[in-house]
């Protein structure tokens, strides 16, 4: 029987709002942010998704959403973080490249700059999340991440990019150390700003 991953981002923040990188720097979540992480939790408690344990980035944003969604125990664990932009940490998103590679993402852009690699943010996401999934009683897992971690695991399951806007929750079914896409979950996100 395939075993299930909720990878979840975190919620708006005031980086967010203002346009800014974030990738490994942080920001707090906005009442927005708080709200659509309140949304994700009432979503799970009205569909009886009951989660045997719980994972979050290091990072103050993910905590935060993690908490807001659930009132179980949890850990950190660093390979959830974001993308590291390196010298574009805290910077205009104007600034951002975008799509620099025939891949559709940054290739090893930010790596020239301090940060890291498309394929670098993909495989620590795909080592840390599968660690986990290998763990004998890890059947419902809840992981809360990022935009950037987040799509670039995506793409190595499904070869597509995708948008994953905050608090949206990438289900995936693991068995015999694959992951297979299921849906995306991104509830009635009206307070959207």
């Amino acid at each position: 029987m395939a075993k299930k991953l909720y990878l979840m981002r975190h919620g708006q923040t005031l980086f967010n709002i203002r346009r800014m990188i974030q990738g490994a720097s942080d920001s707090p979540l906005t009442e927005v942010g708080i709200k659509q992480a309140q949304i994700a939790r009432q979503y799970f408690k009205n569909n009886g998704i009951v989660f045997d344990y719980a994972y979050s980035s290091t990072q103050e944003r993910a905590v935060d959403t993690l908490e807001l969604v659930t009132d179980m125990p949890y850990e950190r664990l660093k390979g959830l973080k974001e993308w590291n932009f390196g010298t574009f940490e805290g910077e205009s998103e104007d600034l951002n490249p975008k799509v620099l590679s025939d891949q559709g993402t940054y290739g090893d852009f930010f790596a020239h700059y301090n940060g890291e690699s498309d394929l670098e943010v993909q495989n620590r996401m795909v080592q840390t999340l599968t660690e986990l999934m290998e763990k004998e009683d890890h059947q419902n897992i809840l992981a809360v991440s990022h935009g950037g971690a987040c799509t670039m695991f995506r793409k190595r399951w499904t070869g597509t990019l995708g948008k994953t806007r905050n608090c949206s929750i990438l289900v995936f079914d693991y068995d015999e150390g694959a992951f297979t896409f299921q849906e995306v979950i991104d509830h009635d996100f009206s307070i959207r700003s």
